[in-house]
């Protein structure tokens, strides 16, 4: 891990979802690689080199607390999930110790690996947004998840979150502040949402 000893990452995992366009309840209790798809995240964020794990979660909170091991994380809840993305963020960053630059990850990206994770941290610099960056058909590379905000960027950030928007209308306002870094080579970074997509757990 390339952070500075005096700056450390938190790694916040948005997992509230409730699954609705794939149709098979809470994509954070997909089986993926023997466990359920949150905690094989939750950890690659971790092996990656994020100190901490803040999962928020939202749809069946309580079911994916007794189903999925998360004992090693922090879990918050977010009982406003139906109103969208933004406010899962908004308690995530949150959560992580003030200090921190704040990692945010999606639950429904199994290609995530700890090597995309140390990529971000090793590239991060001062004051920026680092962001995962993958190429579309065009061969351009485009901004994806995961993201890392510089700890002096969060509270403006969260301010910017609302509705179904995390960090994008933040990133929107501020092209300059973002960095990509190119982690075609490790994933795709294809979201999991339809269940013509589920061939991403195999």
């Amino acid at each position: 891990m390339a952070d500075s000893p005096n700056r450390r990452t938190t790694a916040v995992l948005l997992a509230a979802g409730s699954g609705s366009r794939l149709g098979r309840g809470p994509k954070a209790l997909l089986p993926f690689r023997g466990q359920t798809l949150v905690e094989v995240l939750a950890r690659v964020l971790l092996d990656g080199g994020c100190r901490e794990v803040v999962i928020v979660l939202g749809a069946d909170a309580a079911r994916v607390s007794e189903t999925a091991d998360l004992a090693r994380f922090m879990v918050v809840q977010n009982p406003g999930w139906q109103t969208g993305m933004g406010g899962s963020f908004r308690l995530g960053v949150a959560a992580a110790a003030a200090e921190d630059h704040v990692l945010i990850a999606l639950v429904d990206q199994p290609g995530l690996s700890p090597e995309t994770v140390a990529r971000l941290l090793a590239s991060h610099r001062p004051g920026r947004v680092t962001a995962a960056a993958y190429r579309g058909p065009d061969g351009r590379l485009r901004r994806g998840h995961p993201l890392l905000l510089d700890a002096s960027l969060r509270a403006e950030a969260t301010e910017a979150a609302t509705g179904d928007a995390g960090a994008r209308i933040f990133l929107q306002a501020h092209p300059e502040l973002v960095d990509l870094v190119d982690c075609n080579d490790l994933s795709d970074g294809e979201d999991l949402d339809t269940p013509d997509q589920l061939g991403l757990l195999d």
